[in-house]
């Protein structure tokens, strides 16, 4: 495996929207990293964990302003604000989350990541996730997947004793039975689970081979799982829905795994439905 410095990265991509992916989400992950552990005001949006900061929105306008840049005529797709909140099924789009993990970020936890996805008809083209308060930079543009300049694939785990697993994207109050259900689904079947509370990281680490899988029986949107998804497909795992079948924006659930153990993540997904 070649080692590439984390300054050449961008020149290693192949495609121009995987650059601009990344020249992107670098611009929005300063702008977070200059707001983290500031004493900087928060505000509630659909309950009082679903949380937005400043950081949120000049984050995002710096990555808008970048993709802009290169490509004016493109859709953009994004989290807050007045961007679209769908991906379009034709044509070229752009999908952005500023701060995935807002929770963490308040918080002052390093786990937060500015994510920035190029598709084309509706499917993900190039991806780059950069978790700045950590240090790390996931992307790929569909031929490799790099983290902190070195290539990276999923793991070669075969045995569930030895896997960990992300339940991931967050259940509100009311559903939390389920949330109980996932852990309880993961942890009887595998060695251990994690729980980051960024997608976009857990989905960067899995396609890094630090996990073996990532499960949700929660409709995700598009900016916590887009990028993600376009990494561990690269990076040789599997993405699918709970029925199994490959997963698309809009589908219910979301189960990724490094591909060697999917049938036994998919298994721990389908059981959070057991009682509903």
């Amino acid at each position: 495996m070649t080692e590439t410095s984390g300054s050449d990265v961008a020149a290693e991509l192949t495609t121009a929207r995987a650059q601009t992916a990344l020249q992107a989400a670098r611009a929005g992950a300063s702008v977070a990293a200059e707001h983290f552990r500031s004493d900087v005001a928060v505000e509630t949006k659909g309950g009082d964990t679903d949380v937005v900061t400043v950081a949120d929105r000049e984050a995002q306008a710096a990555v808008v302003e970048t993709v802009a840049d290169a490509y004016p005529d493109d859709e953009l797709v994004g989290e807050e604000g007045d961007l679209r909140k769908d991906v379009p099924d034709e044509g070229p789009a752009w999908v952005v989350d500023p701060v995935d993990g807002t929770n963490n970020f308040v918080r002052g936890l390093r786990t937060f990541a500015t994510a920035v996805a190029a598709v084309v008809d509706g499917e993900p083209v190039a991806a780059a996730n950069v978790l700045p308060a950590a240090g790390d930079t996931y992307v790929t543009d569909g031929e490799a997947v790099y983290r902190d300049g070195t290539p990276v694939t999923v793991s070669d785990v075969t045995e569930p004793g030895l896997g960990c697993v992300v339940p991931t994207v967050w259940w509100p109050p009311e559903r939390r039975a389920e949330y109980a259900r996932a852990c309880e689904g993961i942890v009887s079947r595998f060695a251990d689970l994690r729980r980051p509370g960024c997608a976009q990281a857990a989905l960067g680490r899995l396609a890094a081979g630090s996990l073996e899988g990532v499960v949700t029986n929660v409709e995700c949107n598009p900016w916590d799982t887009v990028g993600g998804v376009h990494l561990v497909r690269t990076a040789g795992g599997r993405v699918t829905n709970l029925d199994g079948e490959r997963w698309r924006v809009g589908d219910r659930g979301l189960v990724a795994s490094n591909g060697h153990l999917h049938d036994e993540v998919l298994a721990a997904a389908r059981e959070i439905d057991a009682e509903l």
